[in-house]
């Protein structure tokens, strides 16, 4: 995304890097399951996490309600507004990584808000590709044991019944 139609909310580059680099981020991740329970992952492009399997989500930025910051996001990383009460609060977590999004010369960390809902889309192509650039469906078993789902995202799915 250029500068041109970068919204007006964004941070330029190095005031954002000075913002990671010295506070928590708050961002929802939305866990999506189909009506056979399986999950949606996207394969992620940009850091933290490049190159692995992770649910959707993002930022809340200033001045956002968790409201307002949920329908942007259905949006954004589904293709679909949805509101909170389409989905379960999961909880707070916790993710920390050795990189961020310019490079690997501090950390990131997010604290984040889980909202499970259910979305039955066959389209996988349809959905946006700007953070992720292939989706596809995972069954909890399969996505717990493999080796490029990121470690955060199975931690919505261990320990739950």
């Amino acid at each position: 995304m250029t500068s041109e139609n970068r919204p007006a909310s964004w941070l330029d580059s190095d005031t954002f890097r000075q913002i990671v680099a010295g506070t928590p981020l708050i961002s929802i991740d939305l866990i999506v399951r189909n009506e056979q329970g399986q999950v949606l992952l996207g394969q992620r492009l940009n850091r933290p996490a490049q190159g692995y399997w992770f649910v959707p989500g993002g930022r809340v930025r200033k001045d956002e309600r968790l409201d307002e910051a949920f329908i942007r996001l259905t949006q954004e990383e589904l293709g679909v507004q949805l509101v909170l009460s389409d989905a379960r609060f999961l909880g707070p977590f916790e993710h920390f990584y050795n990189d961020n999004f310019s490079g690997s010369d501090f950390s990131t960390h997010y604290v984040v808000l889980g909202y499970e809902m259910t979305l039955n889309t066959d389209d996988l192509s349809q959905l946006p590709a700007e953070q992720h650039g292939a989706y596809r469906w995972f069954d909890v078993a399969s996505l717990l044991q493999s080796e490029v789902v990121h470690s955060h995202t199975k931690l919505y799915f261990l320990h739950r019944t």
